[in-house]
């Protein structure tokens, strides 16, 4: 496969996101390590690569930050930030969050996420038209991460807008960095000191309280600032990737209209629907790491202190791994998702994050059987680090 065309592909054009997947076919075939010159960094793009590499941790390091811009701009970050940790700090500041974001606590959260839906959806029935992302989207993971942290529901959109426009970028800008933005949420603060003195059954309370042994060996509890941290992260991740997913919910489904009928007709289906809507659109279309010595790919050297992107929505599609990839397919046996990364950084919301997308769909299916997508006038949110929709407005038929 070639072309007289070389090979380009730049992380900050949005006019790459809107159709990524023909220059990341043109990657895996022509260019499976990529290397941009303007950006100075590297890039793989088939699954076995991606496979292989997200769980090597030593080589492909975390320590310097999980985003191209935060690594290419060598900042320091604070402790706590465990996605952009390495063991075995990592590993004790990750068995602190899981002991918090238990299976039992996510479990709980699914009849209000479901109360959540059916308050939205249901003044919407009997309307012809509708922003799905707008309705849904932008609204449903704000509330359930602050129905696990605490954050009265009058104070949630703030901290939504606060956090979405952190990692908002500029058409072939990059995420503005400045005083550590994306790192620290101070927007938090004061939720921490309040609840510092009015504990609750909620996630914030237990981090306030829960007692660790450091990587120095001394027990104690989390301090202030760890504490801000911690919630930053939380906040952040679990707030945009699940919004875009929910869009794609909505636009994938209206492409592949029979396979929605089938799901409207048997809901035991949705869960690998699910599944197969993070494959074939994943939120998070790449993951970045520092590299940490010379590592060989197809012949070349990427020198140690490189910055390399790991393109997962590439290897999602990739004809090695999957038949027909370009194509949804509701009973795709799926096995191993890398959407959510692998080893020692796979997503610990994940469960979460399939939990809303399961009942978000399962409500809208259940009122709205049909749609269509009024594709004029949807609108890709400009970010360099998610992808997904930020205004999809259907019509009802």
């Amino acid at each position: 496969m070639s072309s007289e065309n070389p090979v380009y592909w730049d992380p900050y054009e949005s006019e790459f996101a809107k159709d990524p997947y023909p220059i990341y076919r043109r990657m895996r075939e022509e260019m499976p390590l990529y290397y941009n010159e303007k950006y100075d960094f590297y890039a793989v793009s088939r699954h076995a690569d991606i496979e292989r590499g997200l769980p090597d941790w030593q080589t492909f390091s975390s320590a310097r930050g999980g985003i191209l811009e935060i690594i290419k701009a060598d900042i320091e970050l604070p402790p706590g930030t465990l996605i952009f940790e390495d063991p075995p700090i990592h590993d004790i500041h990750r068995r602190l969050l899981a002991r918090v974001f238990t299976p039992r606590r996510i479990s709980a959260l699914e009849p209000r996420v479901r109360e959540f839906c059916t308050r939205t959806l249901d003044p919407l029935v009997g309307t012809d038209r509708f922003d799905l992302v707008a309705a849904v989207g932008a609204e449903m993971p704000m509330r359930v991460i602050g129905m696990l942290l605490g954050i009265p529901e009058a104070d949630q959109a703030a901290l939504r807008d606060s956090a979405d426009e952190s990692l908002r970028t500029e058409d072939g800008g990059q995420m503005d960095l400045r005083d550590g933005a994306i790192l620290s949420n101070e927007m938090f603060g004061e939720y921490i000191d309040w609840r510092r003195k009015n504990p609750s059954d909620d996630l914030m309370t237990e981090l306030l309280n829960a007692e660790f042994e450091d990587e120095n060996g001394v027990t104690r509890t989390l301090t202030r600032d760890e504490v801000l941290t911690y919630v930053t992260v939380v906040a952040g991740a679990g707030n945009e990737t699940t919004g875009r997913l929910i869009g794609w919910i909505g636009s994938v489904l209206a492409q592949y209209p029979e396979q929605r009928q089938e799901l409207v007709d048997d809901p035991s289906l949705i869960p690998n629907a699910i599944e197969e809507i993070l494959r074939l659109e994943p939120p998070g279309p790449s993951i970045a790491r520092y590299v940490t010595k010379d590592v060989e790919f197809y012949g070349q050297t990427v020198p140690k202190g490189s910055a390399l992107l790991f393109i997962v929505a590439a290897a999602n599609r990739d004809e090695r791994r999957y038949a027909d990839p370009d194509r949804f397919d509701i009973h795709r046996k799926l096995n191993q998702q890398l959407t959510f990364g692998l080893g020692v950084h796979y997503c610990l919301g994940a469960a979460l994050a399939r939990l809303e997308g399961r009942v978000a769909m399962e409500e809208i299916l259940r009122r709205f059987p049909r749609w269509d997508v009024d594709w004029d006038n949807t609108k890709l949110a400009q970010t360099s680090t998610v992808r997904g929709w930020e205004t999809l407005p259907i019509t009802i038929g």
